[in-house]
């Protein structure tokens, strides 16, 4: 089976310009291929070069060397130097990327926040939202908070929120940075069933997964960072 996510000979070096100038080399030749119905946890301490490896993937990081190869429609993109356009086009409907973190802009509705990503996958407005709503249902976002921006919700519910905008759309490929850092058990276990069905599917899943339960729950293997990302 094709990779549908395959990294090669991955570098990344950042300069720190506040502490005179000194290079942190995170990744040295980093190498790793996840398949659809895999789900690929990174493990290793903080520092080991596991959030660069997903920032990489998406194209938020340019590697220095190295190619991130991406499948879709038959052929490969390589995330390390492909136009900003390509890039964007693969991450309205191939690579979903569930950050630590949820930014929007303030005011807009959580519903349109999660329907935006349905929408630009190829849904209709009324398709979309329709799918928002059950998404954020299947993520117990009360209702009644539907529609109003979750830049006013509790940090559990923002998560939801930012778990929901990627889930709703079936990306082939996704990455999760720490996905349930910030949730309660309860909606712990929805978002491994989540995950858990979109390995079913086929999906490809690269993520960070600190808590060793839903490791253990949602992995099929685990690449050590503190070994393989420092390889020479």
């Amino acid at each position: 089976m094709i990779p549908s996510l395959r990294m090669v000979d991955v570098s990344k070096t950042f300069v720190l310009h506040n502490q005179a100038g000194a290079v942190l080399r995170v990744l040295d030749r980093f190498c790793l291929d996840v398949r659809g119905g895999e789900c690929v946890a990174l493990v290793g301490p903080s520092g080991a070069g596991k959030s660069t490896v997903l920032r990489i993937a998406h194209g938020n990081y340019a590697p220095d060397s190295g190619r991130v190869l991406v499948a879709a429609n038959g052929r490969a993109t390589d995330m390390a130097s492909a136009p900003p356009r390509s890039v964007l086009a693969l991450r309205r409907g191939i690579v979903g990327h569930v950050s630590q973190f949820l930014r929007v802009i303030p005011r807009v509705p959580a519903i349109d926040v999660v329907a935006e990503g349905a929408r630009l996958a190829g849904a209709s407005p009324e398709d979309a939202i329709a799918q928002a709503g059950r998404m954020l249902a299947s993520l117990r976002i009360p209702e009644r908070l539907w529609g109003l921006s979750p830049t006013t919700f509790s940090g559990g519910e923002q998560q939801r929120v930012n778990i929901a905008r990627v889930f709703v759309v079936p990306f082939p490929v996704l990455l999760l940075d720490e996905p349930t850092a910030s949730l309660d058990d309860g909606n712990r276990e929805v978002v491994i069933d989540l995950v858990r069905a979109a390995r079913s599917r086929g999906a490809a899943i690269l993520g960070i997964f600190h808590d060793a339960e839903t490791r253990a729950a949602v992995a099929t293997r685990e690449v050590d960072c503190t070994s393989m990302a420092r390889a020479a």
